[in-house]
């Protein structure tokens, strides 16, 4: 039998059974100010870009106003051409670095609609390739990521400099 370990979900796992994650967890991170230790990978003037924790795929970034919103009409006009502008960098950067098939974007806003963290809205962008939902991911629930966090980190921070 083969083994997968991913020992970054046992701190998510840990966070969520015993009631602490914060209130906000991209709240949170801006307040850090330890962009490594949070995975912020850019700081624009109303919006930034963190790596996904948790992430579907290698290079799965969220784009995410400062100002706490739960719905686009609450949100600042300018934050969201901010948010618009880093898309399509983002897209640019992760299309050149990790040449994928594809690429969702896309958010979801409210618990009904899968939103895994409520009030503070924020647009996924991740990179597909042909196949990426594989057997691990369909039967076992599990997925299996070619790169850790602190490389990915690497490449985007630097890209998006």
């Amino acid at each position: 039998m083969d083994y997968i370990w991913t020992p970054w979900r046992y701190q998510y796992m840990k966070e969520v059974t015993g009631g602490k994650q914060p209130e906000c967890i991209f709240c949170d991170a801006l307040a850090r100010k330890n962009d490594a230790e949070t995975l912020i990978v850019h700081r624009g003037a109303k919006a930034f870009v963190i790596l996904n924790r948790f992430p579907y795929t290698s290079g799965h970034v969220m784009i995410v106003p400062y100002e706490h919103v739960a719905e686009l009409h609450l949100c600042d006009a300018e934050a969201l051409s901010e948010m618009m502008r880093l898309a399509q960098r983002v897209e640019t950067i992760l299309r050149d670095n990790y040449k994928p098939d594809g690429m969702n974007l896309g958010m979801n806003l409210g618990r009904a609609a899968g939103a895994g963290v409520l009030g503070h809205l924020h647009l996924h962008a991740l990179p597909r390739w042909m196949g990426d939902s594989n057997f691990m991911t369909v039967v076992g629930e599990t997925r299996v990521h070619p790169e850790d966090l602190s490389t990915t980190y690497e490449r985007l921070s630097k890209a998006l400099a």
